[in-house]
């Protein structure tokens, strides 16, 4: 409690000199019948002096003793324990300094004890993350491995202390290669042949910490997540082939029993139709193997200069399409069968969506550092959900389609290191562009 005079220590100090000051009056005035006026005033001076000397040492020391007790608690809190506090009730002056220091020291002690929680939880969550976490010093030591990164690399052990380079040299190869090349990345540790690998990615960032470099390396296990929509993929790929296979055979199997029939009752007359639907639907399951063959068997692009005017007029002898004729005797560098495949799907697509033939263009554009070609056309355009999903294999909205088209579009149009997009055209119709870069 605050006490009830605030300047009790400036009153005492008055009253003291006045005290002092009387005493001092006094005993001049007794003295000066015996002695000189000069001499009793220094006497009685000294006299009185001295008591009030005394008073003034005991209130200094008691000072000096509390500003002692606030120094020491300051090496405290710079030592980390707050646990101290200064009970003060002698002079109202200094009261609310002694106030304010524990207001200071209940401040700083909350402060430890919410940081302390959150070191706790942030800890918690570095050691039980899936992914494998290790802190290396300027001189290349481990000061943090997570448990994670433990039973990857220490055998369970603990791995502070140690020497990265020394824990790095009996780990699979895979993964020393991997930090061999710097910087992010993806390896695959085990055995590929049996099915038996886990694959892995690398991140690796450099800051400063406590103003010295350090490294952190992040370790993430991604066999579960590139393995799950591997597995749906394949589950499609063998529905759409069963689909298929399906779809052809049963009518060619029921075809050669009925010609069968046919034969052995002597009515030859109908053989020659049965024939031609069973080459028929032959042929078109040869066409479609063959196109899954291609998209899954697509060569790096050998590149060659090619003129665009010869190109695209031996594309048009294919395919109806509109050109302007600009850029038509500039070259580009790219693999003339793999891009004409290209060109053919986009093209023939654009005519199945119902678009009249004279409104399918093809458009050339030169860019500082790329080629910009824009096949437009006035059909039915595309939905949103179709737009998020064409260029994925397999997805077709056509019902004798393989969804193979612009797969395999973006695949060729990317291993020449070039992109594809597609967009709604303003009034209908869809907007394909391709960029290619200008070599």
């Amino acid at each position: 409690m605050r006490p009830r005079y605030p300047h009790l220590l400036a009153v005492r100090m008055i009253g003291v000199s006045i005290a002092g000051i009387a005493s001092a009056t006094i005993a001049t005035a007794v003295l000066a019948r015996w002695l000189p006026v000069w001499s009793a005033a220094a006497i009685a001076g000294l006299l009185a002096g001295i008591p009030t000397a005394a008073s003034l040492w005991r209130t200094i020391a008691t000072m000096r003793s509390l500003f002692r007790t606030l120094a020491g608690t300051v090496a405290s809190y710079r030592d980390g324990d707050y646990s101290f506090g200064i009970t003060w009730d002698k002079y109202g002056d200094l009261v609310e300094l002694v106030e304010a220091h524990n207001a200071l020291g209940d401040t700083l002690r909350d402060q430890r004890l919410s940081l302390v929680q959150r070191e706790l939880l942030l800890d918690t969550m570095v050691q039980n993350t899936p992914v494998a976490m290790l802190l290396t010093d300027p001189a290349g030591r481990i000061v943090l491995g997570n448990l994670a990164a433990r039973k990857l690399l220490g055998e369970g052990k603990r791995l502070e202390g140690h020497a990265f380079a020394e824990i790095l040299s009996g780990t699979p190869q895979a993964l020393r290669d991997a930090f061999e090349r710097e910087g992010d990345g993806i390896f695959a540790i085990g055995d590929t042949d049996n099915d038996n690998e886990d694959i892995y990615h690398l991140s690796r960032r450099r800051f400063r910490l406590n103003g010295r470099p350090h490294e952190l390396v992040l370790l993430r296990q991604l066999t579960a997540e590139l393995r799950r929509p591997e597995v749906q993929t394949w589950k499609k790929v063998i529905r759409v082939i069963s689909h298929e296979l399906n779809n052809s055979l049963a009518p060619m199997a029921s075809l050669a029993h009925s010609s069968a029939e046919l034969l052995r009752r002597g009515q030859t007359e109908r053989l020659p139709v049965a024939l031609a639907t069973i080459e028929e639907r032959a042929r078109h399951l040869e066409g479609f193997i063959r196109d899954y063959a291609r998209f899954a068997k697509l060569p790096a692009p050998r590149l060659e200069p090619l003129e665009w005017s010869r190109f695209l007029s031996q594309l048009r002898s294919q395919v109806q399409f509109a050109w302007n004729g600009q850029h038509g005797d500039e070259v580009l560098r790219a693999d003339a069968a793999q891009l004409e495949q290209a060109l053919l799907n986009l093209i023939k697509n654009a005519h199945e969506s119902g678009s009249p033939a004279e409104e399918v263009h093809l458009s050339l554009r030169r860019l500082p550092e790329s080629w910009r070609i824009d096949i437009l056309d006035r059909g039915s355009g595309m939905s949103d959900a179709v737009l998020a999903q064409a260029l994925l294999p397999f997805y077709s909205t056509k019902r004798q389609g393989t969804g193979l088209g612009l797969a395999l579009t973006r695949d060729i149009i990317e291993a020449h290191g070039g992109r594809i997009a597609l967009q709604n055209r303003d009034g209908g119709g869809l907007w394909v562009s391709l960029t290619l870069p200008a070599r």
